[in-house]
């Protein structure tokens, strides 16, 4: 394993709830994290940063960071260290990644996959925090935007949208049907890709187009949030279900209007939260469920 043994591989990963077996990464189990962000202590770093420039040499080569330097990302944004191999400790690599904001907050490390270290605070990021990421000498500096959370109730079928605490919209939506064992996932989720337009294809999970559950349509105005296909779009064969019921394949469906507001609004990592739904809770270790580990 290039450097990494085997044992040093899985304790790192186990510690965060993930093990590594034969190069597989595997989920072992996680909680959910919370979705209202914790003040910052102005005192001093928050448990998990280190202010301090990275001094000497990199027990990496250059990584590619996430978000890119000079972005603003939402408040649910995690920080993404790709890393060009194999790195050969995890515990000197984690030590060579200096993370520091403003206002500091508590965060943690995690692997994602044995080259992809990830970081994030435990709760959201604050709105507007400048970030600081020092990966072994390779720098970026971003900054969060609006503390914008998007919650889609599957009891109400709605979906509420609050600015900085403040409820700004309420959307009906429709989100996955019980039947077929379509039911959104419980989770705390962020935007990952904004699409103009995109081809949903059941058969690219398995499922004939031809069958009960298949399709093959062109959904307009569509924000992913998971890494498992789901978007909220807009659906206007759905409107008349929209704050009704749940008629989806996993998605969260909502008029062509509120879909082009919603398109609009929402951007990289802006929080998508889904409550009462009778799917459980998202766990797929896919790279996008940082907020249940």
């Amino acid at each position: 394993m290039s450097g990494w043994t085997r044992a040093s591989l899985s304790a790192a990963l186990r510690a965060v709830g993930v093990v590594s077996v034969f190069g597989w990464v595997l989920m072992l189990g996680a909680g959910t994290a919370l979705a209202d962000p914790p003040p910052g202590d102005p005192g001093g770093p928050g448990p998990g940063q280190d202010p301090t420039p990275f001094t000497g040499t990199a027990p990496f080569g250059p990584p590619r960071l996430v978000p890119a330097n000079g972005a603003t990302v939402g408040v649910g944004q995690p920080i993404i260290i790709n890393f060009p191999g194999l790195v050969d400790d995890a515990g000197a690599a984690e030590n060579a990644v200096h993370i520091s904001s403003v206002p500091p907050v508590p965060g943690k490390f995690y692997w994602m996959k044995p080259t992809q270290l990830r970081w994030r605070p435990l709760s959201f990021w604050p709105a507007h925090t400048a970030v600081t990421v020092d990966a072994g000498g390779t720098v970026s500096n971003f900054q969060t935007g609006d503390t914008l959370v998007a919650t889609a109730d599957d009891a109400t079928h709605q979906l509420t949208v609050t600015r900085n605490g403040a409820v700004e919209k309420t959307i009906p939506m429709s989100m996955g049907m019980a039947s077929g064992g379509h039911q959104t996932p419980n989770g705390t989720y962020y935007v990952q890709e904004k699409l103009p337009t995109v081809v949903m294809d059941s058969s690219t999970y398995g499922v004939p187009v031809s069958s009960t559950y298949g399709y093959k349509t062109t959904v307009e105005l569509a924000v992913r949030f998971d890494d498992s296909g789901d978007f909220v779009h807009s659906a206007p064969w759905s409107v008349d279900d929209q704050g009704k019921r749940d008629v989806s394949h996993g998605c969260i469906n909502i008029s062509p209007t509120n879909a082009k507001w919603f398109f609009d609004n929402f951007n990289a990592g802006d929080p998508i939260v889904v409550v009462n739904s009778g799917g459980g809770t998202y766990s797929r270790h896919d790279g996008s469920n940082d907020w249940q580990l």
